[in-house]
């Protein structure tokens, strides 16, 4: 049986992100999925939780030290995480698996446990801080997985055998022939709906946004998602922006289909990134028009099918010409999406995986 032990850089959740929705469809190997360790003053996740029929996961009982960590005490930190990796491998029986890493923080690990091959799926731009790790990982990598072209530019002088992987969506959720109207989106003012899906905190570029809004109180722009106390001041007396709070995962097609156009917004903390994230590709399954900030001079993510802006101004035409658009963009964005399920992308990673000796 094919043995993978994943690295996450994330916790296994309810909503799934790329590497969940990825390693899920590995379906012809055994998985053991390692989550970060929690939050200072949060509990423990129960060990060895099967989540899928091929899938255990456990959590790692520190976290794992970051560059600039060089104590004894972090070096400690990474010995206890070496060491249950090792006890789990152990109970397991897992002999020299397909190391899966997603961040370079785990880069650590190379030369601590037996593997076969390294995986390094690198889905965002990482900081500078990393850049020693994340340059030892990819050489040390027999397949690079890079979710932009922009990763794959930044990655080639370490490797050459680095594949373009973007991020994927369910598109049978977005194909039900009628959608209801969410209760907190319900009976919306204005003549227009803008929405967006995601957390809102002090790292979100809200400018672009707010010159929107005041520029077009006759539009409203609905925020969907949590909303930390910093985002919620900058929004503050903004009366045509609508924050819903949370949303389920599962109302999130309905959610989107009530909006005229779908937006977003760029983090400050990750700059230089042409990444399209999981949640454009939702906003395309729906065939709505799309509208994206980014940073100047980066390329467009995808061109023709998602508007781009680098500021206000930008922000607020790019919006009013995309309610003119072509019609037939609507059906270009929908079959761009099912092309780009992540059951398409999970098959593609299995071929390389294949191609390259590691399954």
């Amino acid at each position: 049986m094919k043995q993978l032990l994943c690295l996450a850089h994330a916790p296994w959740r309810a909503r799934p992100d790329r590497t969940q929705q990825l390693l899920a469809r590995l379906t012809d190997a055994q998985i053991l999925f390692f989550e970060p360790a929690p939050r200072k003053g949060e509990p423990m996740p129960q060990q060895g939780r099967r989540v899928r029929a091929h899938i255990t996961v456990y959590t790692l009982p520190a976290p794992l030290p970051y560059p600039q960590d060089t104590s004894v005490l972090q070096r400690r930190r990474l010995d206890r995480a070496v060491a249950f990796l090792q006890q789990v491998m152990e109970k397991h029986r897992f002999r020299e698996p397909v190391l899966w890493c997603s961040s370079p923080l785990h880069a650590q690990f190379l030369d601590e446990l037996a593997y076969r091959g390294v995986v390094y799926d690198c889905h965002r731009f990482w900081s500078d801080e990393f850049l020693e790790w994340e340059s030892d990982l990819t050489r040390h990598a027999e397949v690079v997985f890079a979710a932009s072209f922009g990763i794959v530019k930044r990655l080639s002088p370490c490797n050459d055998n680095i594949a373009l992987l973007p991020n994927g969506v369910n598109p049978v959720l977005f194909q039900q022939k009628q959608h209801a109207v969410p209760p907190a989106l319900a009976d919306l003012p204005g003549t227009r709906v803008l929405g967006r899906v995601g957390r809102v905190d002090s790292q979100v570029d809200l400018e672009p946004l707010l010159y929107a809004a005041r520029h077009r109180p006759e539009w409203t722009f609905v925020l969907m998602g949590p909303v930390t106390r910093p985002g919620a001041e900058q929004l503050q007396g903004q009366e045509n922006i609508v924050l819903t709070g949370p949303v389920n995962p599962l109302d999130v097609p309905d959610c989107l289909y009530r909006c005229d156009l779908l937006f977003d917004l760029p983090r400050r903390n990750r700059p230089g990134g042409d990444v399209a994230s999981s949640r454009v590709y939702e906003y395309l399954a729906t065939g709505r028009p799309v509208v994206t900030v980014v940073e100047p001079g980066l390329p467009d993510p995808i061109p023709e099918l998602v508007a781009t802006a680098y500021d206000g101004p930008g922000f607020l035409r790019r919006c009013k010409s995309a309610f003119g658009e072509d019609p037939s963009l609507p059906r270009r964005r929908r079959e761009l999406a099912r092309q780009s399920s992540w059951a398409n992308r999970a098959a593609q990673v299995s071929s390389i995986l294949e191609a390259t000796g590691l399954f």
